[in-house]
């Protein structure tokens, strides 16, 4: 093999990695796709992954293979401080999370706490804290998630060894926390992997005020326009998206999500990978 083919194969192998459990519940979660991107972002040989809006990681943590350079990103303040805080400070974390209890008490006094009048630390207890018990990983609205059958979702016993992991997993990664379309500006090149799942069309802002309005998919679409690195969105199938993101490579999927309403049942729902890798 020549020098120069070895320099690339170099450039281009990434290290195996064992896939990490996220550590919370978040609306939009990718369990029921994560089989199907996994694969496809961990055969593409890039040497910078970056993470658009990286939510809880439902991808990020469930991929095998490492580049170089890792980078996660989202303009949510609550989430990009757990990651900082999990990543840098997690002796002191598990010290504030040491005498929680699963408790509507407590839960309605966090709901009803401003996060803004808190430390970083106490910021990211009470954002983990209200993710793992409220229904449904709700960022907005939340209501206490209790159920009948199963164990307390916040006891540290078994939430403990899902932090370390995290913990572990996050070293050497970069944590951002900017606007999107700066994130991709800055970190783009021909070697740059973006996996990117925005706020689904119509729920915009079950994510927060002000984190992604109807207008940023045109931002979106047209920042990904000029990006020279590959990319592979994820987002729900509507004509509005269709029309937004025409021009680019889409191969709508079936998935299946558990409703709790009128009983448990299983409901279809067609999703669509949107990108520029191969997507069959």
């Amino acid at each position: 093999m020549s020098k120069d083919r070895q320099n690339a194969q170099t450039r281009t192998d990434k290290a195996a990695v064992d896939p990490v459990r996220p550590i919370a519940p978040y609306i939009g979660g990718k369990r029921n796709l994560a089989g199907r991107i996994v694969p496809m972002i961990d055969a593409d040989p890039h040497t910078r992954y970056c993470e658009v809006f990286t939510g809880m990681g439902g991808i990020f943590f469930r991929r095998t293979r490492r580049p170089a350079a890792e980078f996660i990103n989202d303009w949510s303040r609550d989430v990009a401080t757990l990651f900082r805080i999990l990543q840098r400070h997690y002796p002191q974390f598990l010290e504030i999370l040491r005498f929680t209890l699963t408790t509507r008490t407590e839960f309605e006094r966090l709901v009803a706490t401003d996060a803004d009048t808190l430390t970083d630390l106490e910021r990211a207890a009470r954002f983990l804290y209200l993710q793992r018990t409220s229904f449904a990983g709700k960022v907005v609205g939340q209501t206490f998630g209790v159920s009948k059958d199963r164990p307390a979702r916040f006891n540290l016993t078994t939430v403990e060894p899902m932090l370390e992991d995290v913990h572990s997993r996050l070293s050497g990664v970069t944590i951002e926390r900017l606007d999107f379309e700066e994130f991709i500006r800055r970190y783009d090149s021909s070697e740059t992997f973006f996996y990117l799942d925005p706020p689904y069309w119509g729920v915009e802002g079950y994510y927060g005020k002000e984190l992604f309005g109807r207008d940023d998919f045109q931002r979106l679409k047209d920042v990904l326009s000029t990006v020279k690195g590959r990319f592979l969105l994820s987002i729900n199938d509507t004509p509005e998206v269709r029309d937004i993101f025409k021009g680019f490579d889409m191969q709508a999927v079936g998935v299946k999500y558990s409703a709790s309403t009128a009983g448990r049942r299983n409901i279809e729902r067609r999703e669509l990978l949107i990108g520029a890798v191969p997507t069959g």
